[in-house]
């Protein structure tokens, strides 16, 4: 995979992109074998001593081992150096890797999967859990097709880390970088089409930083009259499609939409029901010391809301 277009990002960003890591090629050197680094291997429990004894036996030539070359660490051929060693042999061929030593640990893991003895799971989830704590912007799934597991394990690797490896960004396999804060991208997106409903779609992704497909929903979400978003607890059906064809009314009236006050009081109106799917999760993550006062800025919020109501009501002669 070819990186160069990231560089100018990747400067001082702190963001590790993704690589293919591949050993040089060429003709294999000879080294030592008493000069070669095993330490630190993707393997938990070692080397499997059933499988280095068939190595061992075979009387032909075994395959290069790949090695790192500043610090010739064995990358890949633990079990065939350690045949080599079993055979009495001094030294052993190899083709070096110049990467650094993440990388290389990548491109063991991956070599243990791709062909030879494969790696346990238990190893492949320990590996899993050491790339996350390196490259915690990288995908569920990059980080899946690296250490032979699936993403829904990966994700469950990175939640066992107690939230210490988080990132602001995702870098995907296909090397696109996505927000991670998409929710609050969206109510940019929402916000613009409040401001300007003749915005392309090209135009609201770029200013929001999210894709035209995710733009394109978001103004139908915002200006259709049927809605079959998820709901929040204790909160009738009825209520919420209210509130989605009410709101869509409203950011298609000029008279509020061409006014500053108006564009903000739809866009309050917007971030309440932006999230009305995650109030659980909301009060959830509230910390137990900061939940008297969020409490109370809440209630006070709802007198707020309810003070405009009546107002409101009265003005028309109505009753809330």
């Amino acid at each position: 995979m070819t990186n160069s277009w990231f560089d100018d990002l990747a400067i001082g960003s702190g963001i590790s992109f993704p690589v293919e890591p591949e050993p040089a090629e060429g003709p294999a050197d000879q080294l030592p074998i008493d000069s070669l680094d095993v330490n630190g291997s993707p393997r938990i429990a070692g080397e499997d001593v059933d499988h280095v004894a068939v190595l061992a036996s075979v009387g032909t030539e075994l395959p290069p081992i790949i090695v790192r070359r500043a610090t010739r660490w064995v990358i890949d051929g633990r079990h065939r150096l350690r045949a080599a060693e079993l055979r009495d042999e001094a030294t052993i061929p190899v083709r070096f890797f110049d990467g650094d030593q993440r990388s290389a640990f990548v491109l063991a893991v991956r070599m243990n999967i791709d062909g030879g003895l494969p790696l346990s799971l238990a190893d492949r989830k320990a590996a899993a859990a050491r790339v996350v704590s390196w490259y915690a912007c990288w995908s569920d799934r990059l980080i899946a097709s690296m250490t032979g597991l699936s993403p829904h394990t990966v994700s469950e690797v990175r939640q066992r880390a107690n939230g210490e490896h988080r990132a602001n960004v995702r870098i995907g396999r296909d090397g696109r970088i996505r927000p991670m804060d998409i929710e609050s991208r969206k109510l940019v997106a929402r916000e613009a089409l409040m401001d300007d409903p003749n915005l392309s779609l090209r135009q609201v992704a770029k200013k929001a930083r999210i894709s035209p497909e995710t733009a394109r929903v978001i103004r139908a979400d915002l200006f259709r009259k049927d809605v079959s978003a998820p709901l929040p607890v204790d909160v009738p059906q009825q209520a919420v499609v209210g509130q989605h064809v009410g709101i869509g009314n409203l950011c298609a009236d000029p008279s509020l939409r061409l006014t500053e006050a108006g564009r903000m009081l739809l866009r309050l109106f917007n971030a309440h029901v932006a999230s009305r799917g995650n109030w659980s999760a909301i009060a959830n993550t509230v910390p137990e010391h900061c939940r008297p006062a969020v409490a109370q800025i809440a209630v006070d919020c709802a007198v707020f809301w309810q003070s405009l109501a009546n107002r409101l009501s009265r003005e028309v002669g109505g009753s809330m």
